[in-house]
């Protein structure tokens, strides 16, 4: 992802939780916080660098610590639907959904840990389809 962006001229950093020097930077939250105010893009890597946390969960957590205005959730299909449209073909797919509307239809958009830290820090989930979408910068 570092590498297509940067062709496409757009400055990146990688960060991780997990050291990797060669390959990226560590994972701190004020240098994040720095690279974005610079207008770079920064890719967190690596989840939490803790067991028992899916990268939901992870991406979760930095775009909480960087105070992010939305999360991106790519997934193989371009939005939440009444079932997975992958083995049900009459889903529909929902425009817009609240979060308690989300728990209550039992609907499955990201782990149950990651859901509600964006619900409860009041950050919007955006699914989009990651094989079809494409983006221009």
């Amino acid at each position: 992802m570092q590498s297509a962006l940067e062709e496409l001229g757009v400055d990146t950093r990688l960060q991780s939780a997990i050291k990797m020097e060669q390959i990226c930077e560590p994972f701190i939250r004020r240098k994040a916080v720095r690279h974005l105010e610079k207008g770079r893009v920064v890719i967190f890597g690596a989840g939490t660098g803790n067991p028992y946390f899916t990268t939901d969960t992870a991406a979760t957590l930095r775009a909480i610590e960087i105070e992010a205005d939305v999360i991106l959730k790519g997934t193989r299909v371009d939005g939440i639907y009444t079932a997975d449209p992958e083995k049900d073909k009459t889903a529909t797919k929902y425009e817009t959904i609240k979060f308690d509307e989300v728990y209550s239809k039992g609907l499955e958009v990201m782990d149950m840990t990651a859901f509600t830290l964006c619900k409860e820090n009041n950050l919007p989930i955006i699914v989009f389809d990651m094989n079809k979408n494409k983006w221009e910068i």
